[in-house]
């Protein structure tokens, strides 16, 4: 079974560094080594820093890819447009098993990506700078930085800076959970997408980006945009960090020109000659089969041709001596148990699909296969964040690179091949600190409370549907698609209001006593009790 990851891995690089200038010479650069290696940065205007962004075509590098000199026009028009101070915000949440890349910049070069933050701080007139991090060591690392440079979050600083530490969880890194948990509250996104350039800490607009990102464009504001597109190729200059692993060797980070080939970066870390398969991207990213990746170049553009994601920069190898299908399973439960616990789609359609996933697997037949395709479908743009639409992906990309062992689990008695567990998940398979399903423990397990739906009055108004969408989903005529369902614990008090708010009055909740008194002071109907019965719900 392969171990968990490293905070810092080994780091390698394909030709001249850029982000890793001086990793030869120290463990970590500090302000005065940073200055040594990479020298002094004038500050840029707006304008000039945004045409800069746009020469060197810099896009997010924390999966997103969006245009950088798009958004930093977006913050400064919403700012001029509301007369208030826009925010900045490094997301160095790094929460996927296998992605280091940033965790590396952040320990190794954390004022590299400090340049970048505050050239931006400055160009937009911002006066608050905030970090989100998620591990110990990155925490370390970037708060003696900001004291390194003299930065505080003090009500009288020129600008006020921090560090905002949240738990490692997968959607703890989407933006709306970031800007949600430096307001002071949980770190998991909003019930609602917003854009954080419009309305984001504080409500006031925000530009967030990955680390890298501000690291990226800390080196092409001092070498400036010819000489920055003298490395990788045209139309994406530059170099990426990419995290290798799986069946390698040595796992590690490497800073590679984009256009270098794939399969050179995977023989540096010691990935078999011949891979059954190769994930791009991460765990919210796409296989590429064992063809394809003698075809492929590092940059997003070739890797989206030949069906494969940049992403994250996560690059996972597979062998052959490895049952493909088995691999992708583990990963799925894991993205199951990284819910939020917020949306039906996604809290119920997850574990759904990781055991469709394990039904082929068991022998489930084309059944299983048609099943597991229509609940991947069935989450994807139903959630309040990513994190659904990348574990669809995933899942789908599973089910078309790997046709042959499909096949042999649909079709025959399985490929015969066992599970060598190579593609990094946390330590005994959980996330190592956060809440298991975003709730506190005793929201966990089973829940005695069940909602009912009264054909005779409901009149398809979808009420419930959006208040309790963990239970309810409206089918194709708008009418919800149970009649009566188990409500999940954490989720009685949106029971409670859904209920009391349909229009129709044609929810009853339930609460089954039998064997044990009721937790809670819930009015209820209460089963198996002699005829004690009384309705909920009946009034608004």
């Amino acid at each position: 079974m392969n171990e968990a990851l490293p905070d810092v891995p080994e780091v390698r690089v394909v030709g001249l560094p850029q982000l890793t200038s001086g990793f030869d010479l120290v463990e970590r650069l500090d302000l005065p080594m940073h200055l040594k290696v990479h020298g002094p940065l004038e500050p840029m205007g707006g304008e000039q820093l945004a045409q800069l962004s746009e020469r060197i075509n810099l896009k997010g590098r924390g999966g997103a890819g969006f245009p950088f000199h798009k958004k930093l026009r977006s913050v400064a028009e919403a700012a001029i447009r509301r007369g208030v101070r826009p925010v900045v915000v490094v997301n160095g949440s790094e929460d996927e098993p296998a992605c280091r890349k940033d965790t590396v910049m952040i320990n190794r070069a954390p004022h590299l990506i400090l340049d970048g933050a505050l050239l931006v701080a400055e160009a937009l007139g911002a006066r608050t700078l905030v970090i989100g991090v998620t591990r110990e060591s990155t925490q370390r690392s970037m708060e003696a930085a900001l004291s390194e440079r003299g930065l505080t979050n003090r009500r009288n600083a020129t600008i006020r800076a921090r560090v905002q530490r949240n738990p490692v969880r997968m959607v703890t890194g989407a933006a709306a959970s970031l800007v949600r948990s430096i307001d002071g509250g949980p770190a998991i996104p909003p019930g609602r997408k917003t854009s954080a350039s419009q309305n984001g800490v504080g409500g006031a607009p925000t530009l967030l980006s990955n680390a890298e990102t501000f690291a990226q464009l800390a080196i092409a504001a001092r070498i400036g945009a010819e000489r920055y597109g003298n490395t990788g190729l045209y139309d994406e200059p530059g170099t990426v960090m990419l995290t290798v692993s799986g069946a390698v060797a040595r796992p590690m980070v490497i800073e590679a020109p984009t256009g270098v080939p794939l399969r050179y970066i995977l023989q540096l870390a010691g990935a078999p000659p011949v891979p059954q398969g190769v994930l791009t991207g991460g765990y919210h990213g796409k296989w590429l089969d064992s063809a394809t990746v003698n075809e492929a170049i590092v940059s997003r553009n070739s890797l989206d041709a030949v069906g494969g994601a940049l992403g994250a920069g996560a690059i996972l190898p597979i062998s052959m001596n490895t049952c493909p299908l088995g691999e992708s399973l583990r990963v799925a439960q894991w993205l199951a148990e990284e819910s939020a616990g917020q949306c039906g789609p996604c809290y119920l359609g997850l574990p759904a699909a990781a055991r469709g996933m394990e039904d082929i697997l068991n022998g489930g037949g084309p059944a299983a296969l048609e099943a597991l395709k229509q609940v991947a479908n069935a989450v994807k743009r139903r959630g309040a964040c990513s994190h659904p639409d990348g574990s669809a992906m995933f899942l789908e990309s599973t089910i078309k690179a790997f046709t042959d062992d499909l096949a042999a689990h649909v079709l025959g008695n399985g490929c015969g091949r066992p599970v060598e567990g190579v593609l990094p998940l946390f330590e005994g398979g959980q996330q190592p600190t956060g809440i298991p399903g975003g709730q506190p423990e005793e929201e966990q397990g089973p829940s005695r409370q069940k909602i009912y739906v009264d054909w005779t009055l409901c009149r398809g108004h979808g009420l419930c549907a959006d208040i309790l969408p963990e239970v309810f989903q409206l089918g194709a005529d708008g009418f919800p698609t149970v009649a009566q369902a188990g409500v999940p614990r954490y989720a009685e008090a949106k029971a409670l209001r859904a209920v009391r708010r349909c229009p129709a009055l044609a929810l009853r909740l339930e609460e089954d006593t039998r064997g044990a008194a009721p937790r809670q002071n819930l009015p209820a109907v209460r089963e198996g009790g002699g005829g004690g019965r009384r309705a909920l719900g009946r009034g608004r």
